[in-house]
């Protein structure tokens, strides 16, 4: 299954950037080994629009046009539902093992995401109940990427 992380916003050269860059590199060394590739990572400009609804509803249409047909979609969103690790390894190796190619994570701007994005979503998600920048939310579901693959394979990175 081909994993594509998905960001309104750009990165700039920083630790911040380094750190996540580290854990996908990590991702793509070790995920196909369990059936898992990155493909890539989409970062695009925040909306310039005058208003926060219009700003949701064009960073969604980036989102929508990025996003593989028929693929997954899963936003990250502070009402989304919590997941521990392991339950998030288990539902990509779940959607893995079920034959889906695709997997698309979304990261959305600072307003939020539009509505319309949580009816197509596969899964909300949320990293738990704290406001996290943008910057450190790409570091966090980059581990999570890679400690998926790690509890998916059996490696003690892990620990229960």
């Amino acid at each position: 299954m081909r994993i594509t992380l998905f960001a309104v916003g750009r990165l700039k050269a920083g630790p911040e950037k380094e750190l996540a860059g580290r854990y996908l590199d990590r991702f793509v060394k070790s995920g196909p080994a369990v059936g898992l590739e990155f493909a890539k990572t989409v970062e695009v400009a925040e909306s310039r629009a005058s208003n926060p609804e219009t700003r949701k509803r064009e960073e969604a249409a980036m989102i929508e046009k990025a996003l593989p047909e028929g693929s997954l979609l899963v936003l990250l969103d502070e009402r989304g539902k919590a997941l521990d690790s392991q339950a998030l390894a288990g539902q990509i190796g779940q959607w893995r093992d079920g034959g889906k190619r695709d997997l698309m994570l979304a990261i959305g701007g600072a307003d939020g995401l539009d509505p319309a994005l949580y009816q197509r979503a596969d899964l909300v998600l949320n990293l738990g109940k704290l406001t996290w920048p943008h910057q450190i939310v790409r570091i966090l579901i980059a581990e999570q990427l890679y400690r998926a693959v790690t509890i998916l394979s059996g490696h003690p990175y892990h620990r229960v």
